[in-house]
């Protein structure tokens, strides 16, 4: 099977790393033989691509164009359909990501992952390395959301900066959510339960952000949970380059998405060999 052979593949591309004494320079490495092995499957998959693009898609021309007729809330001087054009992209890259753990129950179930398990690799670089890759992913998301604003003329700052900050971010937010997935996945082991949770906090997680509407018109109770949600400081940081064109507010967006990351990948990193236990 292709996934075996990715495997294989992936296996001798490590194994010198055990005898090289197992630097810092070669977990690196170890990591980008992992990414590249995931994205290998997304090539031999583009029609993931299209139809994980249809959701955004709806949301931008259906939903946005019809709320953007209700003056509901101060949108900054711009179109609804502007001012929700960040929060879609997040939910875009979240959904992407947010399921990428349902790949680790099914490499379980064809014994691909005891393979991965027993190679001479960190497990720290095994779980970067995909959600890296998840947020490789991601990007192509992005795109196709940019084509999309660049289509329906919805306007945007194109400054190559804010658009290479934009695409930092989409990564850490990707790597958050695709942890996060990978968690979960040790946690219920099963791919209907992992579904059935996967669904029970995607959507809070998009509504409890600032995605759609600003924190500020949420009621007490809801701004606490926004204030904690990583997605709202993702949203914020694509708003802030994308939308208003400066950054104001960019520590606090980074630095909460790093910790998230980090913290994210930690458990992960401790978590992911039960998913065979």
């Amino acid at each position: 099977m292709e996934s075996d052979r990715f495997a294989t593949s992936a296996a001798a591309s490590v194994e010198p790393a055990a005898k090289s004494g197992g630097t810092v320079l070669q977990a690196l490495t170890d990591m980008v033989v992992i990414i590249e092995m995931e994205l290998r499957k997304l090539r031999h998959e583009p029609t993931e691509l299209f139809t994980r693009a249809v959701q955004p898609v709806l949301w931008l021309l259906i939903f946005g164009q019809a709320f953007s007729k209700v003056r509901a809330f101060d949108t900054g001087g711009v179109t609804y359909q502007t001012y929700m054009t960040p929060g879609i992209l997040s939910q875009s890259v979240m959904f992407t990501a947010i399921f990428f753990g349902l790949s680790t129950i099914w490499e379980r179930d064809m014994g691909i992952l005891q393979k991965f398990l027993a190679m001479p690799i960190p497990r720290l670089a095994l779980v970067l390395g995909k959600a890296l890759a998840a947020g490789v992913r991601a990007l192509s998301q992005v795109i196709i959301i940019f084509l999309l604003a660049a289509i329906t003329g919805i306007p945007l700052h194109w400054h190559p900066a804010l658009l290479l900050a934009a695409a930092g971010v989409v990564i850490l937010g990707a790597v958050f959510f695709a942890t996060l997935s990978m968690i979960i996945a040790a946690i219920v082991k099963t791919r209907e339960r992992f579904m059935g949770i996967g669904q029970l906090i995607t959507m809070p997680l998009f509504f409890a952000s600032n995605a759609l509407y600003p924190i500020s018109i949420m009621p007490d109770w809801l701004r606490v949970v926004a204030s904690v949600n990583p997605l709202s400081y993702m949203v914020d940081f694509l708003r802030g380059a994308l939308v208003a064109g400066q950054l104001t507010n960019w520590q606090a967006d980074v630095g909460v998405l790093l910790v998230a990351c980090i913290l994210a990948t930690a458990v992960g990193t401790y978590l992911y060999p039960r998913v065979i236990a």
